[in-house]
């Protein structure tokens, strides 16, 4: 599984349009997680899920994006579509360009969540919207 997508659950979900909160749920209907959010035997033998750190918590587990993607298609979830999900970045990062005294997050702060794979087509969109905000940050193993 060289080849695989690494996720947490907070990106794991939002490709579904779910929180990671039902996205965790999911995985634990389908026998992924314990009751206390650890994965369980089952998840490692299927392949779905990784520890990157020594920690037994929270983001030092890594899910499978291809293979816990097919467990919430199982449980009758789909996929939001990709050009649906790189629309929803643009209008947010673009309202988030154009600022809010009721908004406290920055659009650098919030784009920190685009998941790396979506972040050249949401650019592209933003420059065509004639928006003067493009997502820039390096490149990381994370997404």
């Amino acid at each position: 599984m060289a080849n695989s997508t690494w996720v947490t659950l907070h990106d794991l979900g939002r490709r579904f349009g779910i929180s990671s909160i039902q996205c965790g749920r999911t995985l634990e209907q389908e026998g992924w997680r314990d009751r206390h959010g650890q994965p369980t035997p089952a998840a490692l033998l299927a392949g779905a899920v990784e520890q990157r750190t020594p920690h037994s918590y929270g983001r030092s587990f890594l899910w499978n994006a291809d293979v816990c993607a097919l467990a919430l298609e199982r449980r009758g979830y789909q996929p939001v579509p990709r050009a649906e999900h790189v629309g929803q970045w643009v209008d947010l990062l673009e309202a988030m360009d154009h600022g809010s005294p009721s908004i406290t997050t920055t659009a650098d702060q919030m784009a920190e969540e685009l998941p790396q794979e979506l972040v050249e087509d949401v650019n592209r969109q933003l420059s065509r919207r004639g928006c003067r905000y493009q997502v820039n940050r390096p490149l990381s193993g994370r997404h």
